[in-house]
């Protein structure tokens, strides 16, 4: 790899200080890290522009604009792209790292009721360089503005529609309650998924999930063909009435939980789980079938009322049988959410307990907004 762009770079640098004096510093470093983004793109591809070689890695595909925050002030990059997307300038992860450390500090200290000033303290730390109050209370506004945006963002055609819940304790008046997180995620006709929305309610209640879906719809969800979730009442009836005649695949994971509520003995919950499993993993909807109606003969006697639960409950949970045999296993179960609520887990657990909904859904929003932007460049969660 030549130095000739290297020594343009530098040159224009070295004019850039000559005619701005100190000023300039924010301009030279724009020109350095904007060039040091394209040798390390060069790198990656294992070529420079243009050059045809069997080592060559992947394309280019242009630049991507951003703006980011430094100790200079606002820096607008040029960001190389790559055609499979694979790439990302490892100066901007660091950076990215950081700003996302520095939102989620901000809104860790809000929801724990700390003072601006101990804020400041905080992000002195994280940037290196000292923030007035001012300054972090309009940081903490931007915050907001930019996750609020995000929610209320307009949302594509989607196949697939996986809801859940979790709780997080929110003081409410004088009292700590559990408050209802509500999630949806979907994955596209490309086999992508994305967060599409959260919102944090009273509880699971048939209003709440009834208003939430209806938001969705109202930014723009539509085209779905299955919803995946668990059997929660509120969730069923506001399912019902705002997507009705959308087909519906009950978690098999939480299926094969809710069965051992109905076995009599403790001796028999291992061959139970065992019978359950092998309806699931059934080849087709008949062999499935089948193999339930030798299960509820098999415990007809001698479990009468899992077999009551299992007529009523597991053809809840063999929907996915009418789906193309490669998506089976990503819509089967909502696992997917179950990791996703850990994740917002090991970041909330910091606040404990949260004064109010708004910070909660702000941490929260913070967690799912990086997440979505990493599901929807990274590797398709789906082979459609």
């Amino acid at each position: 790899m030549t130095c000739k762009t290297e020594d343009t770079a530098y040159s224009v640098i070295l004019e850039q200080l000559i005619e701005d004096g100190t000023s300039g510093i924010k301009q030279a470093m724009t020109i350095m890290l904007n060039e040091a983004m394209k040798l390390e793109r060069q790198r990656y591809q294992q070529a420079e522009p243009y050059e045809r070689t069997e080592s060559r890695a992947d394309y280019s595909n242009g630049f991507k604009s951003k703006t980011i925050r430094s100790a200079v002030g606002e820096m607008k990059l040029s960001v190389p792209q790559v055609r499979s997307g694979n790439f990302y300038p490892s100066a901007l992860a660091k950076g990215r790292r950081t700003d996302r450390a520095l939102l989620l500090s901000l809104a860790e200290m809000y929801v724990q009721g700390t003072s601006t000033r101990k804020v400041s303290k905080i992000v002195e730390e994280l940037c290196g360089f000292e923030v007035s109050s001012t300054e972090v209370s309009r940081a903490s506004k931007l915050l907001d503005e930019e996750l609020s945006k995000w929610r209320k963002r307009t949302i594509p055609a989607m196949r697939y529609l996986y809801l859940d819940a979790r709780y997080e304790k929110i003081r409410h008046g004088a009292s700590v309650i559990d408050c209802a997180v509500l999630i949806a995620v979907g994955v596209n006709e490309k086999g992508r998924r994305s967060v599409l929305g959260v919102s944090v309610s009273l509880s699971e209640a048939e209003p709440h999930w009834r208003e939430f879906m209806k938001e969705l719809t109202g930014r723009g969800l539509c085209g779905v063909e299955l919803i995946i979730s668990d059997d929660h009442a509120g969730l069923k009836a506001a399912r019902k009435a705002v997507f009705p005649g959308v087909k519906w695949q009950r978690c098999q994971f939480h299926l094969q939980q809710n069965a051992q509520k109905y076995v009599p003995k403790k001796s028999m919950k291992t061959e139970v789980a065992s019978e359950i499993r092998s309806i699931f993993n059934a080849k087709n909807t008949v062999e499935a079938t089948r193999l339930l109606n030798n299960f509820m003969a098999d415990y007809a006697k001698t479990a009468p009322k899992l077999v009551e639960w299992a007529e009523r409950a597991i053809p809840e949970g063999l929907t996915v049988f009418d789906l193309p045999e490669a998506h089976r296993r990503n819509t089967r179960t909502t696992n997917m959410l179950e990791r996703l609520n850990r994740e917002i887990l090991r970041r909330t657990r910091v606040a404990t307990l949260f004064p109010n909904e708004a910070s909660c859904l702000r941490l929260v929003s913070a967690v799912l907004m990086e997440t979505s932007e990493e599901w929807e460049t990274g590797r398709r969660y789906m082979a459609m």
